[in-house]
């Protein structure tokens, strides 16, 4: 069979359901329900992305021009992740200070990743591309 077209909702569902849990696990039910959302571990953008490219990779092999297309593709995520992202998180935080006071809903500080949450998320990936293409 092939799942090309549903491993993208697959990586993002076990990653979400990941970091729920590792979330409800070190803050509590009702902080990780309010951490759901961009930043943490694993990285779902990178996991989105790495599912189907390791599942690419496993079936028909990393030199094919889709697994080049794919690379690209989760190179950018990593740089839009750990770079613009995490920026905008870091302004989100100084402009939560800055506002301290008024009567405004704070900005959501945790935008982007650690190098270690896109790394979790890429791992999370390759594991449930390989298991897709186990069962393939």
């Amino acid at each position: 069979m092939v799942w090309y077209a549903i491993l993208p909702i697959v990586g993002w569902f076990v990653s979400g359901v990941t970091k729920y849990t590792i979330n409800t696990l070190r803050y509590g039910r009702s902080a990780a329900k309010q951490r759901v959302g961009n930043g943490g571990f694993p990285s779902t953008h990178s996991t989105v992305v790495a599912t189907p490219l390791a599942y690419i990779g496993f079936v028909e092999g990393v030199n094919t021009p889709i697994f080049s297309l794919g690379l690209a593709l989760l190179m950018i995520t990593v740089i839009d992740a750990t770079g613009i992202r995490r920026a905008l998180g870091e302004h989100a935080k100084r402009l939560n200070k800055l506002s301290q006071g008024e009567e405004q809903k704070a900005l959501r500080e945790s935008q982007g990743h650690t190098y270690f949450e896109v790394a979790g998320g890429i791992v999370l990936g390759t594991c449930i591309g390989a298991v897709f293409a186990a069962l393939s």
